[in-house]
């Protein structure tokens, strides 16, 4: 490999398959990575659990003993104590308030025993839409389209119908349609939203390094002769294209390393499914900190003895062993790679978020996936696989890592305030109010501008009916 499996998650190399398998696993969360790698050991016999694992075996990369101990600290609930200025693993009441916030009481034996919610493509794209930084007429447009993507991530229909569905409240044309789609085809999973087989593996050769081998022709026959590939092979596409037989057979593999489905990326998760906590977070010494959770990498191990056999037996035996070894060492370095990104993830999240840990959802700052990205150095897309379906376990409960993000508006102040912060001061104002006069949607937005916060009457009726809050005719009750 030309580099760490860290760095290739989140800078542009080429699709090697121990990429793909890397970008795979950060993409799983815990539950799924312990079926992955259950599956692994079953099919490897070069790999091996630790808990079986004779002394001397090779460890997973990566797999020092500290995030597990901060983990089983944190388990350790009964402890307690009183008076005590900063929260740590084991030292706090979790059911207990204080100046950090009401906690939530979200399990008191597991933190896995709270069924997981499910996400489907839609669900992926729209919150990754509603984070961009697209007007409110263009995320309206970009609904429309996710809508209409089937479930392999392809836009069927026509754009002329989905102007057509957008009627009587938008009127676009199909180029302005156009120029939303493909602000979504930049969304994660990479290739969504495109029209042909041919443009799914355009928009994912787009975001490889422009020095991969084979690049340059994988465009043209992915824009051209994709089609006549099964029929006319590499050498017909060579004699087409008058390109070297070789440089072809480059291309196309190239081309195969792709996704031809890269909505089935995305599914949802098993109806019975429950959260794993993948990290941990505690305060120590006023300062938030980050471990990822015990069990939330499954300890893999080689298995020296049958590497050891690879000297002593035959040589077919000895290439078949020499495959396996491997195989399972891609798997240990994807491992690596796949703690080492989360951990960066929730570390930037710790910083850009203290306060929200802090005081709770009123101090959410509007954070998008593009400011994290930045911040670290890697791909959007990278940041949204590794905060998929994962969940960290905080003084406030077990939280999915996308609660940290939001999208904001503009205050009066000149800053900005987080669409959840503003939900958050909708409640307590809705919970304050007097049971026999309630407070209408006008009458909310006039007391948000009081504190700063300029919002439409209708924009609190949208936030109101996301928390499933009734209108103001129908809480009226006798006190």
């Amino acid at each position: 490999m030309k580099a760490r499996l860290q760095t290739s998650l989140g800078q542009q190399l080429v699709m090697t398959p121990q990429l793909r398998q890397a970008i795979k696993l950060l993409q799983m969360s815990t539950t799924e990575l312990e079926l992955e790698l259950a599956e692994a050991v079953e099919t490897n016999p070069l790999l091996d659990w630790a808990e079986n694992a004779e002394p001397g075996l090779e460890a997973a990369p990566g797999s020092d003993e500290r995030p597990a101990e901060a983990a089983e600290r944190a388990d350790e609930r009964d402890a307690r104590t009183d008076g005590a200025e900063d929260w740590a693993p084991g030292e706090a009441d979790w059911g207990s308030g204080g100046s950090g916030g009401s906690f939530d009481d979200d399990d008191n034996g597991s933190a896995a025993e709270r069924v997981a919610e499910t996400e489907s493509l839609a669900d992926h794209l729209l919150w990754q839409l509603h984070l961009s930084h697209l007007s409110r007429r263009d995320r309206s447009i970009g609904a429309a389209l996710i809508d209409a993507l089937d479930e392999d991530g392809y836009l069927r229909e026509p754009l002329a119908t989905i102007a057509e569905t957008l009627l009587p409240a938008i009127h676009a044309d199909e180029a302005e349609i156009l120029t939303v789609l493909h602000q979504i085809q930049r969304f994660d999973p990479i290739g969504v939203g495109a029209r042909s087989l041919g443009e799914c593996l355009q928009l994912q050769l787009d975001v490889l390094d422009p020095q991969t081998p084979g690049l340059a022709l994988a465009r043209r026959i992915a824009d051209g002769p994709l089609e006549r590939l099964p029929r006319s092979g590499v050498n017909g596409i060579a004699h087409e294209l008058r390109e070297p037989v070789d440089a072809v057979e480059t291309a196309v593999q190239l081309l195969r390393s792709l996704d031809p489905r890269p909505g089935t990326q995305i599914g949802d998760l098993a109806h019975d499914s429950y959260v794993v906590p993948d990290c941990v977070v505690w305060r120590q010494n006023g300062s938030w900190r980050a471990a990822l959770a015990g069990h939330a990498g499954p300890k893999v191990v080689i298995h020296r003895g049958y590497e050891q056999m690879i000297r002593r037996c035959g040589e077919s035996d000895a290439g078949y062993l020499r495959a396996h070894l491997q195989e399972a060492r891609w798997l240990l370095k994807g491992l690596e790679a796949r703690g080492e990104t989360l951990l960066r993830v929730m570390r930037c999240l710790l910083q850009q978020q203290a306060a929200f840990l802090e005081f709770g959802e009123q101090a959410l700052r509007p954070l998008t996936l593009r400011e994290v990205a930045g911040e670290l150095g890697l791909h959007e897309s990278t940041i949204s696989r590794a905060i998929a379906r994962k969940y960290v376990r905080t003084p406030r409960g077990t939280l999915a890592l996308r609660a940290f993000f939001a999208s904001g508006i503009d205050t009066d102040s000149g800053g900005e305030a987080s669409s959840t912060a503003i939900q958050a001061m909708i409640r307590r104002l809705i919970d304050d109010e007097n049971p026999r006069k309630p407070l209408s949607d006008a009458k909310l937005a006039d007391l948000l501008k009081t504190s700063g916060i300029p919002v439409a009457r209708r924009t609190v009726a949208k936030y109101r009916e996301a928390m499933n809050i009734s209108a103001s005719h129908e809480r009226v009750r006798i006190a």
